[in-house]
């Protein structure tokens, strides 16, 4: 495994599971395996609807809670619920939560980074950042908030690296990328790209991993999901070889710098505020 260190100094592994679109029941499945065969990182939400799960399968992999790196995000229909962040760490069945994002940019987001804040100076949370931010609102967060974010989730890919938002808000503000959609959105084209083919091929890696290998020598942290035993743990085996510069330079040129979710914030605001989970209905 490979880390990075965040800009409190904070060490974070480089690669974990995500659960993203999994039942409780999956996602405490798919951690107990995940962690069994050595992950050190579990990505989960309040909007996914599966903490509980997540926390059933880290207790049933009967690893030192220090030994795992857990990542949750707060749903905008509590950013100003003053319990928020204890019925999470309830959930969970967890004493702190490693790193806490907001989920999405609307709502009472800034109350939401407050909460956020303080739960980080009171020692519950390690680390703080947010997930899926347009520039507008990162800039307000940056503004008008104390702490500094220490890592961003956006959507990121070969065709998609997210250059302008790393020379724009990351770099200088030293703010790690944390990638969801790391393989491409089920895109066949992105995956059969012919470098990918040649590398798998040289390497004798999966055009998956090579693509999760650039992912972290980019410096992006990774979340791929899977509920299947045999992907999970080739999803991490990717720290036994390193792409050249060349490689690298060659793969850089399959950008095409398109997202493949485009949501116009007008309607991530109607749709998301919307949205009110009723986490006590969760198993």
């Amino acid at each position: 495994m490979e880390y990075i260190t965040l800009n409190n100094g904070v060490k974070m592994p480089m690669a974990g599971l995500g659960t993203f679109l999994m039942s409780p029941q999956e996602a405490e499945d798919a951690t107990y395996n995940a962690l069994t065969v050595g992950y050190p990182l579990i990505d989960t939400a309040n909007g996914y609807m599966n903490e509980r799960g997540t926390g059933r399968g880290l207790k049933k992999a009967g690893v030192k809670r220090a030994d795992v790196f857990l990542v949750t995000k707060l749903w905008p229909s509590v950013y100003e619920d003053e319990n928020a962040i204890k019925d999470t760490l309830e959930r969970l069945n967890t004493d702190y939560i490693d790193l806490l994002f907001l989920h999405q940019p609307v709502g009472a987001y800034i109350e939401g980074y407050k909460m956020i804040e303080k739960a980080y100076k009171d020692g519950k949370v390690k680390a703080i950042g947010l997930s899926n931010f347009p520039d507008d609102r990162f800039r307000k967060i940056l503004d008008e908030c104390e702490i500094v974010p220490q890592v961003v989730q956006v959507e990121a890919h070969p065709y998609f690296p997210q250059t302008e938002l790393k020379e724009k808000f990351l770099k200088p503000n030293n703010i790690a990328l944390m990638a969801w959609y790391p393989l491409g959105h089920g895109d066949k084209s992105l995956m059969e790209e012919p470098i990918f083919d040649e590398l798998a091929a040289k390497y004798g890696k999966s055009n998956a991993q090579i693509i999760l290998r650039w992912h972290v020598q980019m410096g992006h942290i990774i979340i791929p999901g899977s509920k299947n035993p045999a992907h999970i743990k080739d999803n991490i085996d990717i720290f036994d070889f390193t792409l050249t510069e060349d490689e690298m330079a060659k793969i850089a040129a399959v950008n095409k710098n398109t997202p493949y979710y485009n949501l116009p914030i007008e309607e991530a605001e109607v749709r998301y505020t919307s949205m009110a989970p009723d986490f006590n209905a969760q198993p």
